[in-house]
């Protein structure tokens, strides 16, 4: 069995970005050394990379918070003709036999070049795992994270099959151990799918505990008011003082709750320190489609949540697969979704696509301010706002201070 290890993110010693608008309007250089950001408006010396900005917008680089590169660029090979979760799901399991391996890697490789070359240094991937998938998305991912490190800091999460609970999920459960040894980031699944919901927070919970991993679970992705199960998660994790980083994913049935429940179940997740990622993208796809009536948004409870403090990020989710036959592998996309869907204003909604997520990773706080990590995104945009509306092609990847893609 293959354990993998990361390795190091190779830094450039120094590099100074001139003529670089900040998102306050004004200009100036940006000095970068060993990967941190150390002073404004100071002249390049002998020995740096030098970067024009050409007056164009320097931000923080983005993060991609939830993405599912096994099944990136699907779309032609396993249709989805009934467009909702269901239909995605059995339309997967039965077009297991034509994926393999090798197709794995490739497709997955192309979509995070994609979502890192548009300005993501960061992605969260989850991985199936499930009995008929086997440990080949495992695998598949972790070549990818490998090939990639120097391009873009990519965590691969599992995401379980079901049943993963009681005598039924004791391959499940093995198969999760198996990944865990071969050396995946975080634990997933998707408890509202588990004929016991509240059991399945609880193994997964365990599970991660004893593996010293953080939790990102699908959670809730239903209209359905009845399957509920985020406030036994809050509280399953402030009851045992889970001491790992705990992220729920989707959660669009808290969307559905009365306004009440949904201020308390904020407060329980902000108490918990559950971050919760939106899913705009996919979520509008597959969900409200048998209510042609006033038919919903299918998104979490945005503004309760952000209300009581928690961490709100957004994600893409699917790209061009059975879940969304559509998006561009890029988060800015993304954010334009939260301003028009999720009623977010612009310099939020980059927010929920870059340190947001980074603090749901767990990385440390990126942009063009001194003393702040040198991720960086250099972007044919006068305003945030003008960034996100226009997602202008050809933009400039800085990460860890060391230029990984080359704008126009």
């Amino acid at each position: 069995m293959h354990v993998w290890v990361r390795s190091p993110v190779p830094e450039a010693a120094s590099l100074t970005i001139t003529d670089a608008l900040l998102a306050d309007g004004s200009i100036t250089s940006i000095r970068i050394v060993d990967g941190v950001v150390v002073a404004h408006g100071a002249p390049a010396l002998a020995g740096d990379e030098v970067v024009d900005a050409g007056g164009r917008l320097v931000l923080p680089a983005m993060a991609e918070a939830h993405a599912h590169l096994d099944k990136a660029f699907l779309a032609e090979t396993v249709p989805n003709p009934t467009g909702d979760l269901m239909g995605a799901i059995m339309a997967m399991e039965s077009h297991r036999h034509l994926l393999t391996e090798a197709d794995t890697v490739v497709r997955a490789e192309r979509a995070a070049r994609l979502i890192a070359a548009n300005g993501a240094t960061a992605i969260r991937t989850h991985a199936d795992l499930t009995t008929d998938n086997g440990l080949m998305s495992v695998r598949a991912l972790l070549e990818v994270r490998r090939r990639l490190h120097d391009v873009v800091h990519l965590e691969v999460f599992a995401l379980c099959g079901w049943p993963s609970i009681g005598p039924e999920g004791t391959e499940q459960r093995a198969l999760l151990r198996e990944a865990i040894a071969m050396g995946i980031d975080g634990i997933g699944g998707c408890p509202h799918l588990e004929s016991d919901p509240h059991a399945a927070n609880d193994e997964f919970l365990t599970i991660a505990a004893e593996a010293g991993l953080p939790v990102d679970l699908h959670t809730d992705e239903t209209l359905d008011p009845s399957r509920f199960a985020l406030p036994d998660l809050a509280a399953r994790v402030l009851a045992s003082g889970f001491p790992h980083r705990v992220s729920a994913s989707h959660c669009v049935s808290l969307g559905v709750q009365p306004a009440t429940v949904q201020a308390q179940v904020a407060e329980q997740l902000a108490a918990a320190g559950i971050s919760v990622i939106a899913l705009p993208s996919s979520n509008l796809f597959l969900q409200g489609r048998a209510q042609q009536v006033a038919m919903p948004r299918a998104l979490t409870a945005i503004q309760a949540l952000r209300a009581a403090g928690v961490n709100v990020a957004a994600g893409a989710d699917n790209l061009q697969d059975p879940f969304n036959p559509v998006g561009r592998g890029d988060c800015l996309e993304t954010a334009g979704l939260m301003v028009m869907a999720g009623h977010v204003l612009p310099h939020d909604a980059y927010r929920m696509v870059s340190d947001r997520v980074r603090q749901l990773m767990g990385l440390p706080v990126a942009g063009p301010e001194v003393g702040q990590v040198a991720d960086l995104v250099i972007a044919p945009a006068r305003t945030v706002r003008d960034a996100i509306a226009f997602g202008a092609p050809g933009r400039t990847v800085v990460r860890a201070g060391r230029v990984v893609t080359h704008g126009a």
